[in-house]
């Protein structure tokens, strides 16, 4: 069940946090440049350093969700750069999911999560079905998990959680220049933290 009290505080430190928009950005401008270094994922390794990876990738889906002002990218980003699958088309391609087009829909930080474990658990052909169910179910627990940890799965209903209304910033210019006057794009950091922190738990403990 979500901690209503626990989730206005760390929304509360998003909106304070002073973010090292230098920094953020050189390391995301390497990644553009460079690539996303591929990793060899051991499970035991993964799992001796689980509580270090967590605070990471939650860190960094914030920080990245704040320069792309885009919760899908700023989580699967995160996610793909820790563990070491995809490339910056894949961020690319998440240009138009936060909230699935800016209606309010289902959150970044459920979909780049999602595209993150495609990439990871996802079989290399299409057409060999057999990966495909496990990977829906591990999909499915995690959604549970995700809407018991911040209370709901979709966009609108979050922001009502992180602001006690639903912005929608992306009704209008004016309700988008509300939402970055409210401190939204630092504010909905948590949500992508959020996601990214509890994928790195459904990526290790399914790795074979």
């Amino acid at each position: 069940m979500a901690d209503n009290a626990a989730i206005r505080a760390k929304v509360e430190e998003l909106g304070e946090r002073a973010w090292d928009v230098e920094g953020i950005t050189a390391r995301f401008r390497k990644l553009q440049k460079e690539g996303i270094p591929p990793r060899r994922l051991n499970k035991d390794e993964l799992l001796a350093d689980r509580d270090g990876i967590r605070d990471r990738v939650q860190r960094r889906a914030e920080e990245y969700n704040f320069i792309t002002k885009n919760c899908a990218q700023g989580t699967a980003l995160a996610l793909m750069e820790e563990f070491g699958v995809g490339n910056m088309e894949v961020i690319k391609a998440l240009t138009q999911f936060p909230g699935i087009g800016g209606m309010g829909e289902i959150c970044g930080g459920i979909t780049g999560s999602l595209i993150t474990f495609g990439l990871v658990f996802g079989g290399d052909d299409p057409l060999d079905f057999e990966t495909v169910g496990p990977t829906m179910m591990i999909a499915q627990k995690f959604m549970s998990f995700f809407e018991d940890e911040v209370g709901y799965i979709h966009c609108a209903n979050i922001q009502e959680v992180i602001f006690g209304r639903n912005m929608d910033p992306g009704a209008s210019e004016e309700k988008m220049a509300a939402f970055a006057n409210a401190k939204g794009f630092e504010k909905c950091g948590y949500a992508p933290g959020t996601g990214a922190r509890l994928a790195v738990d459904f990526i290790i403990d399914n790795l074979k």
